[in-house]
């Protein structure tokens, strides 16, 4: 809004309400030459004399009468806009477009969703789950949950958690036998990959690093793959958040146990706008501690 205007309206209206220039002035802190200049200025500017002046009077023209009723309205409009905005920004009210990876789907938004919705009645969630990469301004998202760095300068990237990568098979598949195999004898099993993710694995004893065999199977999604890991298909580098209660139950077993793999990192992304409305922050709060009781858990030993 133009606050300059605003104020100069403000002084007009100000102005009819008293019926004198230094009441007016009195009332807004300015002095009365600083109030005189700024109807000298509207009337310059609408061409017109909005009011009848005499030394003891001062009444409204009849075009200071049309004046003075638009000025009423525009300023109660700013108000009711004003306590709007002021709302927006302290209070998660309206609709959250989030978007998140499809993993985060399964079961990681569930508690922090149900969080957001019971306890703001007025909050609503649009979520979109893709693995592939996101135009936020295009897409008109407020948050986005995003996995890796940032390369993208418009956008604001705070941490929400690193997690470990686990090389995982399941039970019922042959490597299932050989937990504690070398990653050079992997050869002759399928590897099943992310398209857009690969890491080396690391001895946590002497720290020589060691590449996975090159994947026979590429999926742009994460949820595939852990299904296509479960129905014995292969194995494949998956992120621990996403399997811990399939590992915890022996479903899926945990391959070469002498090497590790690095951890990942997990970001709330939103515009570059100094102002975050209420919704976002409140959802960016929760979400951060929702990671962290993850992150809790996933100390929790095989």
């Amino acid at each position: 809004m133009n606050t300059k205007l605003l104020r100069a309206l403000t002084v007009f209206v100000r102005i009819v309400e008293t019926g004198s220039m230094s009441k007016a002035a009195a009332d807004l802190a300015m002095t009365t030459s600083a109030i005189s200049q700024q109807i000298k200025q509207i009337e310059l500017d609408v061409k017109l004399s909005l009011f009848n002046r005499s030394p003891r009077e001062l009444t409204l023209t009849e075009a200071g009468e049309i004046y003075y009723q638009s000025c009423v309205t525009i300023l109660t409009a700013a108000k009711q806009v004003g306590e709007k905005l002021q709302f927006l920004q302290n209070t998660p009210s309206g609709q959250l477009k989030l978007v998140a990876p499809v993993g985060f789907g399964g079961g990681i938004l569930s508690k922090p969703l149900k969080k957001l919705t019971s306890q703001y009645p007025n909050f609503d969630v649009q979520l979109t789950l893709s693995d592939e990469p996101l135009d936020m301004i295009k897409s008109g998202a407020d948050l986005a949950i995003a996995i890796g760095p940032l390369d993208d300068s418009s956008l604001v990237a705070r941490p929400l958690a690193k997690w470990p990568l686990v090389l995982c098979v399941h039970k019922s598949h042959p490597l299932a036998e050989h937990c504690t195999v070398s990653p050079s004898q992997l050869n002759h099993h399928t590897r099943i990959s992310h398209y857009s993710a690969d890491h080396p694995l690391t001895h946590t004893v002497n720290s020589q690093k060691m590449a996975l065999p090159k994947p026979r199977i590429v999926v742009n999604n994460m949820h595939s793959i852990i299904q296509l890991v479960c129905d014995g298909v292969g194995y494949a580098i998956l992120p621990k958040p996403e399997v811990q209660s399939l590992l915890l139950k022996g479903e899926l077993v945990k391959l070469c146990t002498d090497w590790q793999l690095p951890t990942y990192s997990v970001y709330a992304i939103t515009p570059a706008r100094d102002i975050l409305a209420g919704k976002t922050k409140v959802a960016i709060e929760i979400l951060k501690q929702h990671c962290d009781e993850i992150s809790d858990s996933l100390k929790q030993p095989l």
